[in-house]
């Protein structure tokens, strides 16, 4: 097993897990000294091409951004969100899985449950292809956004599907907007770490959409805590460059660039 996917793994009741996602170079060599895991996630779909909803993200795009976060990237885990319709049985999942890998040389994939594609799971990490679950609120599968886990039949229904996924050998698993008492109790039953978005502190680690924390998203539901308001700060800049073109200040002779001299 990959030595990353063990450390991560070895976290669990120990120290917490950090996340975040990216989807370029840049992005990913900033988080690359603070994270544990770094997640090229199909949230793309939302916060780059500007999608309603994640479904019409490819494959190709997975792969395209996830070769410029692996150039940012030498400590963190990496992992690629499979797109949806990329995983319909296990025949087309490991086949596309294994594309992923072979492509971008990243560490791991993360597939969203539907409750009943253990046997995916299975069959991709008998080929040797690690996996991260997800399971709560699936964006590929679900189409209402609420909180899952809030009756006591639905904590045990959450409880018997992560248990699921961690015996078809994932090595880790998202809770994505489960109520508090159903995390605590997931997190507690699991051999393998839970990270949660949206899930309280009691997960083994957290994620969140980088640019959701970063303040340029515009998607800010009330799990995620703005760290800067980056839009204003980006809006600045970009006002002040707009007031020094037109006004003829830029670009001023100190950013000439040396080239000939002519009499």
């Amino acid at each position: 097993m990959n030595k990353k996917i063990i450390k991560i793994i070895n976290k669990k009741n120990k120290s917490k897990i950090v996340s975040l996602t990216a989807y370029s170079k840049n992005i990913a060599q900033i988080l690359d000294k603070y994270c544990d895991i770094i997640l090229v996630g199909d949230s793309m779909a939302n916060v780059l091409y500007g999608f309603e909803n994640t479904h019409k993200i490819t494959l190709q795009n997975m792969i395209q951004h996830t070769l410029s976060v692996k150039k940012g990237i030498k400590n963190s885990l990496l992992v690629v969100d499979m797109p949806k319709g990329s995983y319909k049985n296990k025949f087309v999942a490991k086949k596309n899985a294994k594309l992923i890998i072979n492509k971008t040389k990243c560490d791991a994939i993360k597939i969203e449950s539907n409750k009943k594609n253990f046997d995916i799971i299975n069959e991709m990490v008998k080929s040797k292809i690690p996996v991260m679950g997800h399971i709560g609120y699936t964006p590929q599968f679900k189409k209402k956004f609420g909180i899952e886990g809030d009756t006591k039949k639905k904590i045990n229904e959450l409880l018997k599907e992560a248990l699921l996924i961690e015996k078809a050998g994932a090595f880790s698993i998202v809770l994505e907007c489960i109520a508090p008492v159903a995390s605590k109790l997931i997190t507690k039953n699991l051999k393998i770490p839970t990270i949660g978005i949206g899930s309280s502190s009691y997960c083994d680690g957290q994620i969140l959409v980088t640019d959701d924390m970063l303040g340029i998203s515009g998607f800010y539901p009330k799990f995620v805590k703005k760290y800067v308001a980056l839009d204003r700060i980006i809006e600045k800049a970009v006002k002040k460059y707009t007031t020094e073109v037109r006004g003829n200040k830029f670009p001023s002779t100190k950013n000439f660039l040396n080239g000939p001299k002519f009499r």
